[in-house]
């Protein structure tokens, strides 16, 4: 009997995995990530997180302790604080202090569920490592989840075709409403518990309390590109992401105003009117940290700049092994900086990099 070693999370997409791997046969072992401890992660900072008093990742370790218990499969506990703190937590805060808009479940999947799990689970006799995630691996390639809504390779792209070997995603051929009625049908804690949103360390805390825990505020002026009127006072450029259009806190205005831009060295934001507004817009992107799952490297495809996005035609330039210029001449709205531009062809995700820089009628964007 084949051992799969499955990441349990405490929520309903992989309680329903486990289930089904057992169904067909496995001899599945659960294995919880412990990824995130304020108090260890404090200690390195010298300073409390006074937002965290309860850890949600406790609760969420005995959702899957009661899952395993009734499913009839053991689950080991795993403690990745160090890594992810190395791999992840401060890639997210460098990434920050560049004025970027990071996205660490893309790394937490290349460094901590796909290589530090990974090797656990050899640790433990795995023939096959599983997760709760919505896509497909078939000949060797790595196809999206049957459920477009709920689709999850954009946050697969920056694992490699070797870390794919071996892995299996239990429910990616199905919808998120026949995997509540499995959990339903076996009567299990988390058939109806809230799917996790956001970061996975801050959960439902406010984001910019968390945030000032680890980087100072520095509050400075809001600006009107296109007539450099200051029109107010913003936080801390990392509280603000291109396109974001809520908590702004400018009253007085009629017209929907959208974050366009930074400045880092002068600390401006930037912002303009109307939702199709030009600054908003771009038709090129410099691609850096660019990792090929597939075989298949095109000189045209689909991409998406970030999640949940419709697929966007594209032509792909090579610069060199980590960087292709990525030109969409339709243009598109609201490419940002440090966000993942995923490659698909067709059902196909061909891979990945992180947005480097923006560009316009060739020229790079200045507020970007």
């Amino acid at each position: 009997m084949k051992k799969v070693i499955i990441g349990m999370s405490g929520g309903v997409d992989s309680s329903v995995a486990a289930i089904i791997l057992k169904e067909q046969g496995y001899d599945v072992v659960g294995l919880f990530m412990r990824n995130w401890d304020s108090s260890v992660n404090n200690d390195i900072l010298g300073n409390p997180d006074l937002n965290n008093q309860i850890c949600p990742q406790e609760q969420d370790y005995n959702d899957a302790l009661k899952v395993c218990e009734k499913i009839g499969i053991p689950l080991h506990r795993i403690d990745f604080v160090k890594e992810y703190w190395d791999y992840v937590f401060t890639y997210f805060l460098d990434e920050l202090k560049k004025g970027r808009t990071p996205n660490p479940d893309v790394m937490c999947n290349k460094y901590i569920k796909f290589d530090a799990f990974r090797e656990e689970a050899k640790k433990l006799g795995a023939d096959y490592i599983a997760t709760g995630h919505y896509a497909r691996v078939k000949d060797h390639k790595l196809l999206r989840g049957i459920d477009k809504n709920k689709d999850q390779t954009y946050f697969l792209s920056q694992i490699t075709k070797e870390q794919l070997e071996n892995v299996m995603f239990p429910i990616g051929e199905m919808v998120k409403d026949e995997v509540r009625e499995i959990a339903e049908k076996h009567d299990l804690i988390t058939a109806h518990k809230k799917d996790s949103t956001g970061i996975c360390f801050i959960g439902e805390r406010n984001f910019s309390q968390f945030l000032s825990n680890y980087l100072p505020n520095q509050e400075g002026n809001i600006v009107n590109i296109e007539n450099d009127e200051v029109i107010g006072r913003h936080i801390g450029l990392m509280h603000y992401t291109i396109g974001q259009r809520k908590g702004l806190n400018i009253g007085g205005n009629k017209d929907r105003i959208f974050v366009v831009g930074k400045d880092l060295n002068n600390n401006v934001l930037y912002i303009a009117h109307g939702s199709n507004n030009e600054y908003l817009y771009s038709d090129a992107a410099l691609i850096e940290n660019v990792n090929w799952i597939s075989d298949i490297k095109p000189e045209k495809c689909s991409a998406k700049f970030r999640y949940r996005q419709n697929d966007n035609d594209v032509i792909i330039e090579y610069i060199n092994e980590e960087h292709v210029l990525v030109r969409y001449p339709d243009q598109i709205k609201a490419v940002t900086p440090g966000q993942a531009c995923v490659f698909y062809l067709d059902e196909e995700c061909l891979g990945g990099g992180i947005i480097k820089e923006v560009y316009k009628n060739s020229m790079k964007l200045w507020y970007l």
